[in-house]
């Protein structure tokens, strides 16, 4: 068995699209729109990105500990995408040896948290 898909409630599902797509690699599956977007990984695990107002909502709300997570090949390339991350622009904290792993979370565009593990 594996997982096919996983939908996440974002603030702005065009926004998100592009993040994913250029800093984790995850490939658009059509044209984004303002209320649903698609990504898919290497494996063909679907991400779908649903505006928070389908769900009546009018913010993005997750338990604290949500988060969704990107292993790295190795601690050097965790740093790499940290540094990135900073030079762009995105408040990030350095990276840490946290639960046997050198890694940063963040909140990323949308709203939820990402995890950068290596």
């Amino acid at each position: 068995m594996k997982l096919n898909h996983l939908n996440l409630t974002v603030t702005d599902p065009v926004e998100t699209q592009a993040f994913l797509a250029k800093y984790f690699g995850l490939k658009p599956q059509g044209k984004a729109n303002k209320t649903i977007s698609f990504l898919a990984d290497d494996n063909g695990m679907v991400l779908s990105l649903t505006h928070v107002s389908l769900g009546q909502e009018d913010s993005v709300r997750y338990p604290a500990t949500f988060h969704i997570g990107f292993i790295q090949e190795s601690e050097a390339r965790v740093n790499e995408i940290n540094q990135r991350l900073k030079a762009d622009g995105f408040d990030v904290p350095p990276p840490s040896r946290q639960h046997g792993s050198w890694t940063f979370y963040f909140t990323a565009p949308g709203g939820f948290t990402i995890e950068v593990l290596g």
